[in-house]
């Protein structure tokens, strides 16, 4: 809230320079504040009485954006690969899976390992759940299990995570 939009009776009042000046009504913070051609800005509208500043109100908005925009640029976004598997698969092309795994877990991304099954194959979900406890076992040095082995439709899945 800004300027005629403060309701409050009176207001802690704190200077252009950052220095203390007191409690006092909110017509005595407008009259401050119009002398040194500044807005009237409610910082901390919770505490009793709230706190006011004596700012310019566009700088004040535009610092806000800028500190906003370098937050963001500071999170780390992590992306959900995913590696695809057939029942059937053979060990040269199970380790190349691995090391396509292992270069997403690198770079800070998460993997989910699908194991597809197609026609025929479904009756024997129960025996190729090995190949995914294989593959787990086998990045365990960089990965840990996030989720286990899951049946969802026609495939079963596991994600893996960077090891803290």
């Amino acid at each position: 809230m800004i300027n005629e939009q403060i309701r409050d009776k009176e207001v802690r009042l704190v200077g252009e320079n950052g220095e203390q000046l007191g409690i006092m009504s909110v017509k005595d913070a407008m009259k401050i504040a119009r002398d040194a051609n500044l807005d009237l800005v409610k910082i901390a509208p919770t505490a009793k009485p709230p706190v006011c500043k004596v700012i310019d109100y566009g700088k004040y908005r535009y610092e806000l954006a800028r500190k906003e925009k370098e937050a963001k640029k500071k999170q780390k976004m992590v992306e959900l690969k995913e590696v695809r598997l057939s029942p059937n698969i053979d060990t040269n092309d199970l380790n190349t899976k691995m090391n396509n795994a292992r270069k997403f877990l690198e770079k800070g991304n998460k993997v989910k390992v699908t194991l597809r099954f197609r026609g025929r194959e479904m009756a024997h979900v129960h025996s190729s759940r090995h190949i995914l406890d294989d593959f787990a076992d086998a990045m365990k040095d960089i990965a840990a299990v996030e989720k286990p082995p899951k049946m969802e439709g026609r495939s079963m899945s596991i994600v893996l995570g960077e090891k803290r």
